[in-house]
């Protein structure tokens, strides 16, 4: 089955002579379906090439214009699978979009940890950039409609929102486990000199189990053996290779508003749950807080990406415990939410929040309503 995805129409209607568009995220997320999918849609002349095939990587690396002419032919549209594999390949597409007409370029890459560093100078204001993550909530609610979505809220909280995972249920486990060993890292140990791969596994452990708390770099290092520098490399790497990202902390007004903090969440709670080894039923879990709340805001960043979001995203926090889980920033309004499991628990701004952003919109997300939440 074909799930469709939002980033469709978008990357659709950037394709023109003249611009890259570049389409990044994790492995096996669906780029090259989506590719594919566009490709389809339309009456130009195509020309595919994948780039984990030897040939081809060594073809598009030889960056002289009558090799590229001669590659390119007669198609109106190339594909470029894969492309963080090919060396320079920001001269490549620079030579391909400067000096060869009316050719379309689209080209994915699984990771923005070599590709961003080699085409941002060469492509600079010839490129379009999307990233494509797991299937959004979104888009399975234009599948099967919101009431059906709703029906699987569990299984989207454990196994999470890859597309192999959703379309072959019962296999979620296995797939799983297959995406959360080193085949997610493998950009990771192909592009960067790390020294101490094992120290990877622990930092993904640790923060798996953090996941909904404050990170402290320091804590990180001590519970993993290392130093606060190697710590912070690799959580770059980690959100550099779409595993996880980073939510900062808000302050404005306040002394005692925490202000270098950070929250690090999982794009996907299924390959959380898979780092840690732990699938067991939500009823009988005690991380179902941390797991919820990791779930709205990685659906979230979904659905802002994919509508060209504006704003800036926050949690806050103050040195006396208060919290607010998230906030939105925007239009010179703050959006303040809080996430709870139980909608019996009745959620409240905290006094001293409420006081100093008096004019902020306050909303509750529970499974009652959290496709409210997550979709447009």
């Amino acid at each position: 089955m074909y799930i469709a995805r939002e980033l469709f129409p978008l990357i659709k209607k950037r394709l023109s002579p003249g611009k890259a568009v570049l389409i990044l995220g994790p492995r096996q997320v669906g780029k090259s379906t989506l590719m594919q999918e566009i490709a389809k849609h339309t009456d130009w002349k195509i020309k595919h090439f994948d780039c984990d095939d030897a040939v081809v990587r060594a073809r598009l690396a030889i960056q002289t214009l009558p090799n590229l002419q001669n590659m390119v032919g007669d198609a109106d549209l190339i594909l470029i699978d894969e492309a963080q594999r090919v060396k320079n390949i920001g001269l490549t597409l620079k030579i391909i979009t400067d000096q060869i007409k009316d050719i379309r370029l689209l080209v994915s890459g699984s990771s923005a940890l070599e590709l961003a560093n080699e085409i941002n100078e060469p492509l600079t204001g010839r490129k379009w950039e999307y990233h494509l993550l797991p299937i959004a909530t979104q888009e399975m609610v234009n599948f099967h409609g919101a009431f059906e979505e709703s029906r699987y809220l569990e299984q989207r909280l454990l196994y999470g929102m890859y597309p192999e995972v959703i379309t072959n249920p019962g296999d979620e486990l296995a797939i799983l486990n297959q995406l959360a060993s080193s085949y997610l890292y493998k950009d990771i140990f192909s592009f960067q000199d790390l020294r101490k791969p094992e120290l990877l596994d622990k930092l993904l452990k640790a923060l798996a189990l953090q996941v909904g708390s404050e990170t402290s770099y320091n804590k990180l290092a001590q519970f993993i053996g290392s130093d606060i520098s190697t710590v912070q490399r690799y959580v770059d790497l980690l959100e550099k290779s779409f595993i996880i990202f980073r939510l900062r902390a808000f302050s404005r007004n306040l002394r005692n508003e925490l202000k270098r903090s950070r929250k690090i969440y999982f794009i996907d709670c299924g390959i959380r749950n898979a780092i840690i080894g732990d699938f067991r039923p939500l009823a009988q879990r005690n991380d179902i807080g941390g797991l919820w709340e990791n779930f709205l805001v990685s659906e979230r960043l979904k659905l802002n990406q994919y509508n060209n979001f504006y704003g800036q995203s926050y949690f806050w926090r103050t040195t006396a415990q208060q919290e607010v889980d998230y906030l939105e920033d925007y239009d010179g309004q703050l959006h303040a939410y809080e996430f709870k499991w139980s909608a019996k628990k009745k959620a409240t701004l905290p006094i001293t929040f409420r006081k100093a952003y008096p004019n902020s919109s306050f909303t509750a997300v529970s499974p009652e309503n959290y496709q409210n939440f997550l979709c447009k």
